[in-house]
């Protein structure tokens, strides 16, 4: 059966009455998450896991995606109307996007960055459609060194292609890694870093560590920051925005553009944030002459939110085929797979092919849902933001020691949440990037396994990952993104310091 049927099928699951009120109520409560400094989209999905327990799993993940996409569109709106990046990849969109909002075209930039939003995300999904069945396909081929050379080479990528320092990201891999190795050994029994806490035992839950890193951390950081509120008019005009909608055809190539650098950042772990930067930079420099950049650019909205939200949509096509998150909020969306019984991966496809159909269906509607009640709902958050920080921040605090709470129902979680709280706002403070500390989180007991089978299967040697074409070149691949970057960076320094005879 082709990609096109199996998606027909999954229409039909995710187009039921149930599924629909739940794509709305995620995008809603998505647009909250978005819309207030100290969320994140991170932060909202694995507040929310909890409360899909009673859920069965396609229900859970449709519920927790919409929230994804919801979120990508609250911080966009927060960035135009107020100057305030809800999500840190909707910084780039307030260079132009608050400016064009101070000139008196608020609807102009909103209906801009929702559109092309939509754009990106539409984007992304088709490529997960055309794409996903090849890429499950392809993983089938995989046995433990295989899978070994797939986590070493997500770790590879974020050190040489993140946007963060190599060194930094290796201190955030190493932090998720020894977090990830608490508790007992799956594959000998022996306890590890307990230090004599007995609730440590069962090991550290990933949706503690999360909340702590991107609520409290992030928290801190805005509290630190001075955070005011000072929006301008936010009354949507509908005769402003089929005007604008009317103008986008002239912005193709922008579009284009965007839309692959984010389609390429959302599969390799470059991920929402780093895409939004680089499409907003390569517009700049190939822009035609006009208003310069920062100033109200058109295209300076158009370039960052399509990348973003369509490298937001592709984060989801490694995730599922290969068990490999790109992102922070898909290592918790994976977390939350693990949780209800399902394994990311190939196996993924074959043995519910209703669960990933469905959710790729659903990306389709929820994206649409996702525009228009972003456009309707528009004054509504921004009169949200005209509450005082000193109500909305303790709100938060309380929404996350609840969720955390939730978890297991242990008061020990509560004093990690605080103690992660710390570790994320140090972070953030010394620009040490959270992504990576999560995604090995999510992956280390997955890489610890494969790399035991493998040593079991070769009798100790490590030549087991050079031992065939694919492990070879995958292994290969990761190598490279480790040290390329690192020459190119000294070939550069080399040859400004060469004098040009």
């Amino acid at each position: 059966m082709g990609n096109f049927d199996l998606l027909m099928q999954g229409f039909g699951i995710a187009i039921t009455p149930m599924h629909l009120m739940l794509m709305v109520a995620g995008v809603l409560m998505g647009l909250v998450v978005g819309v207030l400094p100290g969320l994140g989209a991170p932060n909202g999905v694995s507040l929310l896991i909890p409360l899909t327990f009673t859920l069965d799993p396609t229900s859970a993940i449709i519920l927790l995606s919409s929230m994804y996409w919801g979120a990508l569109f609250g911080g966009s709106t927060t960035s135009i109307l107020f100057n305030i990046p809800g999500e840190p990849s909707s910084v780039a969109t307030t260079f132009d996007g608050y400016p064009m909002a101070r000139s008196g075209e608020s609807t102009r930039a909103l209906t801009l960055a929702f559109m092309s939003a939509g754009f990106g995300a539409l984007l992304g999904v088709i490529v997960i459609t055309l794409l996903a069945g090849w890429a499950s396909r392809f993983a089938l081929r995989f046995g433990a060194p295989e899978y070994f050379a797939v986590y070493f080479l997500a770790f590879a990528a974020f050190i040489g292609m993140g946007s963060a320092a190599p060194a930094k990201t290796l201190v955030s891999l190493a932090t998720g890694l020894l977090l990830a190795s608490v508790g007992m050994d799956s594959v000998t029994g022996s306890i590890r870093l307990t230090f004599g806490f007995e609730d440590l035992l069962s090991g550290i839950s990933f949706l503690v560590v999360v909340i702590g890193l991107f609520g409290i951390g992030e928290l801190l950081s805005t509290v630190q920051e001075g955070l005011r509120f000072r929006g301008v008019a936010s009354r949507i005009d509908l005769r402003d925005v089929f005007r604008t909608i009317a103008e986008l055809p002239r912005y193709w190539a922008t579009y284009i553009r965007s839309g692959l650098i984010g389609i390429w950042m959302g599969i390799t772990p470059g991920g929402p944030t780093a895409a939004s930067f680089m499409s907003y930079g390569i517009a700049r420099s190939s822009s035609r002459k006009g208003a310069p950049f920062g100033t109200g650019r058109p295209e300076g909205i158009v370039a960052p939110e399509t990348a973003d939200h369509s490298a937001g949509s592709c984060a989801m096509l490694p995730m599922l085929a290969l068990g490999v998150p790109s992102s922070a909020t898909a290592a918790v969306m994976m977390g939350g797979l693990m949780i209800w019984g399902l394994t990311p991966g190939p196996m993924l496809f074959a043995t519910q092919p209703d669960f990933v159909w469905g959710l790729i269906a659903s990306m389709y509607v929820s994206n649409l849902i996702g525009v228009v009640l972003v456009l309707a709902t528009v004054p509504m958050f921004a009169a949200l933001l005209r509450i005082p920080f000193t109500i909305i921040g303790p709100m938060i605090v309380a929404i996350c020691f609840v969720g955390a709470y939730t978890v297991s129902n242990a008061t020990f979680d509560l004093w990690l949440v605080l103690i992660f709280g710390l570790v994320g706002y140090l972070f953030s403070r010394l620009d040490y990037p959270l992504a990576p500390l999560v995604l090995a989180m999510v992956l280390g007991h997955k890489a610890e396994n494969a790399f035991h089978q493998s040593m079991v299967l070769s009798d100790g040697s490590l030549g087991i990952f050079f031992a065939n074409p694919l492990v070879s070149g995958i292994m290969a691949v990761g190598i490279a993104l480790l040290v390329l970057p690192k020459l190119i960076a000294l070939g550069s320094r080399f040859r400004r310091r060469v004098p040009v005879e």
